[in-house]
């Protein structure tokens, strides 16, 4: 029995076969041109939108952070002075009260990210996993409620508190009911760890703590947020956990119901399963709160400004900024400060995603 075989054979194109396909070419590359002419049009309001509202100020404020410019005319036009690293310098070495004023305020910022970052990233996520129960009655109310504060005006929210907590609001009303003398909480500028010492007898800075550093001394460095900064401590963390709630709430959905089930018939108790199954599962969650959530307490001003404006325990790097550009007309030592805030995000962010990214 014979098999037989197809063989093929290649037709060489034709001329009119190459014409044809010289011309689809062709035809592609308008089309594809036609695009992406459209494509730029379409992002072009946002192009422009970002080019004029963002890059182009950046720009002109790096180059008054460089200047000794008052605001009172053009910067641009030759009314501003070019004194180089001047500013710079006046912020971080030069022996002055805006160096002093500069670090304090640093120091200020510094135990606000301390206290408020973790605060509000455990209670996001203890919320989140509170609205996830299925049976919990009424889960969007509470998602509601929870969320509530974070869409409402921060300056609205601070009002309330300064009547919350001034020396004859609501909270000292009701610890004067248990027989306790509430502290005049916006206008206190004591550490809490100073006032935490003094229990056991540490009133005074001891010999080591009278050395300085960067304009103050180190036991100014180690008194920890003042009275009044605990008030916008507990402010913030109030405000902004609704937000960090929506982010853990959403990847708590995006868990696989079959992996908690195979957890629960192996045994696990509901804290093991928190533990090893949800916290593994959520860290990178956890790590993109806590870097928004570093991002976003450096840049604290308007509380401040309501709440702190004439206590020096209370002073922001961001509030310090608009107070020596707008009060002072400072611009150059505003903007050289701004700058230095900014660098010193960059490098905390960088920082903090390199040690969370080792850890998830």
């Amino acid at each position: 029995m014979t098999t037989s075989t197809a063989t093929t054979i290649d037709v060489p194109p034709t001329e009119s076969d190459r014409q044809k396909r010289r011309r689809l070419i062709r035809e592609e590359r308008k089309l594809n041109g036609r695009q992406g002419i459209a494509g730029w049009l379409f992002v072009s309001p946002a192009l422009i939108g970002l080019l004029v509202f963002l890059v182009i100020p950046i720009i002109v404020a790096l180059y008054i952070s460089f200047t000794n410019w008052n605001g009172a005319s053009n910067p641009l036009g030759g009314s501003a002075k070019w004194i180089g690293l001047d500013n710079y310098k006046k912020l971080l070495t030069s022996d002055s009260l805006t160096r002093t004023n500069f670090f304090r305020s640093v120091r200020n910022n510094f135990y606000f990210v301390l206290f408020v970052v973790p605060a509000q990233t455990l209670l996001a996520l203890l919320l989140a996993v509170l609205v996830h129960q299925k049976a919990l009655k009424g889960r969007g109310f509470y998602r509601t409620a929870f969320y509530f504060p974070s869409v409402t005006s921060s300056i609205a929210i601070t009002l309330v508190f300064i009547f919350l907590f001034q020396g004859t609001g609501a909270v000292n009303k009701l610890l004067d009911l248990v027989g306790v003398k509430g502290p005049n909480w916006l206008q206190d500028q004591r550490g809490l760890f100073h006032q935490l010492l003094r229990v056991f007898g540490v009133d005074s800075s001891p010999g080591w703590g009278k050395h300085t550093l960067m304009g103050l001394h180190l036991w100014d460095w180690l008194s920890g947020p003042s009275t009044s900064m605990c008030v916008i401590i507990i402010l913030a963390v109030w405000t902004t956990s609704g937000t960090f709630m929506l982010m853990f709430l959403a990847a708590l959905q995006n868990i696989p119901e079959d992996v908690m089930e195979a957890s629960q018939i192996d045994g696990a108790t509901t804290r093991q399963r928190f533990w090893r199954v949800t916290v593994p599962m959520l860290r990178p969650t956890i790590a993109f709160v806590i870097m928004l959530g570093t991002i976003g307490t450096w840049q604290v001003f308007d509380q401040i400004l309501l709440a702190g404006k004439t206590n020096p325990t209370m002073s922001t790097p961001a509030y310090l900024t608009y107070q020596l550009s707008f009060q002072n007309s400072a611009f150059g030592t505003g903007a050289a400060m701004a700058f230095l805030l900014f660098m010193l995000i960059i490098v905390l962010t960088v920082i903090q995603r390199r040690f969370l990214k080792e850890k998830i």
